[in-house]
């Protein structure tokens, strides 16, 4: 045996042992994708509800400092939660709808300058070739509303579904917010008990940096959705209001949905008022944009959940590729929380700290830098 292994070059063995090694990481990895997958109706709701804990806790533990009883607390935090949000909701809505009416009036005012630019402009088009043109663009619309149709009967036939989903987040979220600690504590009943205070450490230290995301992305994403909403009110762009309010949600998606909210912001302000206005705001944007990427998140996210965009990108798009719009949302608090929980565990100076001593209300910064993942500062 030992001859047979002298015979085989060593740089093969050592690739074959890290081949099989690959092999059982990536079989490990596809079968855990494929029941999380397959628990996607549980999964999802659970991990909405826990960045909504991470959001709503600070304010229940305020509560309790003040001496009102946790279970009132929150109550409290989640009615005036349920009613922020309803607000929101239904003014973004109305305002949406009551802008259309002066959306579709400059859009067709758009729409007969285009056509007047391209009969008598450089192109010179005949008038018989733009009524085709705008007849396949009508065709092509009634064309594709039995498709909505069908659409809109499958979306109503899982409102079953996105209700019972919904009530799952509620009912976590209020268990996660008023028996956190004890469900923590009775995960770590599973780890052994050498290890059980390490597990502690990196846990909390994972919590600490979701809430320091979570808290810095709704800064950003305030601040995103007021500078923006402000440039568009300026230029008289119409549905300022709800255009502010996707710039906000699109702030939750780093990176690619600032710049998504940000291009229909753009497009409704080229189509409503010019390439002039288009393009002024777009450098609003773009200023917006560079204050965010320079000066906010370096300043808000802290050690813990600083991220190299590479990664964030990759893992947004990994998440987008499996999970739609919900794995893009739920990709960053994943990365950022997986980050800071292997920092801790490969961190000399946690070991010597209690659990206790760890407060979810900051970011660890007695973790290393790891090079690839972390941003590093110019």
């Amino acid at each position: 045996m030992p001859d047979q292994q002298n015979s085989v070059p060593r740089p093969l063995r050592v690739v074959a042992a890290v081949s099989w090694r690959i092999v059982a990481v990536a079989a490990a990895l596809y079968l855990l994708g494929h029941v999380v997958g397959f628990l996607a109706p549980v999964v999802v709701p659970l991990a909405i509800a826990l960045l909504l804990a991470a959001l709503l806790a600070p304010a229940v533990s305020f509560l309790v400092r003040h001496r009102v009883p946790r279970g009132l607390a929150v109550t409290l935090v989640i009615i005036g939660g349920l009613a922020v949000f309803g607000g929101l909701l239904t003014f973004v809505v109305s305002t949406f709808v009551s802008g259309l009416p002066e959306l579709r009036t400059q859009l067709s005012r758009s729409v007969e300058t285009i056509s007047d630019w391209l009969t008598n402009g450089p192109l010179h088009l005949r008038d018989d070739q733009l009524r085709r043109f705008f007849d396949n663009i009508v065709t092509s619309v009634a064309g594709s509303q039995s498709d909505l149709t069908t659409g809109a009967l499958n979306t109503a036939l899982t409102i079953g579904e996105v209700l019972g989903q919904t009530l799952l987040i509620i009912f976590s979220l209020i268990f996660l917010l008023y028996d956190g600690p004890g469900i923590w504590a009775f995960l770590l009943r599973g780890v052994p008990t050498g290890h059980r205070t390490r597990i502690d450490v990196a846990g909390r230290r994972g919590l600490a940096a979701l809430v320091s995301y979570v808290r810095a992305t709704i800064a950003v994403a305030t601040v995103d959705a007021v500078g923006i909403g402000i440039g568009m009110l300026i230029l008289d762009v119409p549905l300022a209001f709800p255009l502010a309010a996707l710039v906000f949600l699109g702030a939750f998606v780093p990176i690619i949905g600032a710049v998504v909210a940000g291009g229909a912001a753009v497009l409704i302000a080229l189509v409503a008022n010019g390439p002039v206005t288009a393009l002024i705001l777009l450098g609003v944007v773009i200023a917006v944009q560079q204050l965010e990427g320079h000066v906010l998140q370096p300043l808000l996210l802290g050690r813990a959940v600083r991220l190299h965009p590479l990664a964030v990108v990759l893992m947004i798009s990994a998440g987008v590729v499996t999970a739609g719009i919900t794995g893009a949302l739920l990709a960053v608090p994943l990365l950022a929380v997986l980050n800071s929980g292997i920092r801790s565990l490969r961190s000399e100076a946690d070991e010597h700290v209690k659990p206790e001593d760890v407060h979810t209300s900051q970011p660890e910064e007695s973790a290393p830098d790891e090079p690839g993942i972390d941003r590093h500062d110019d």
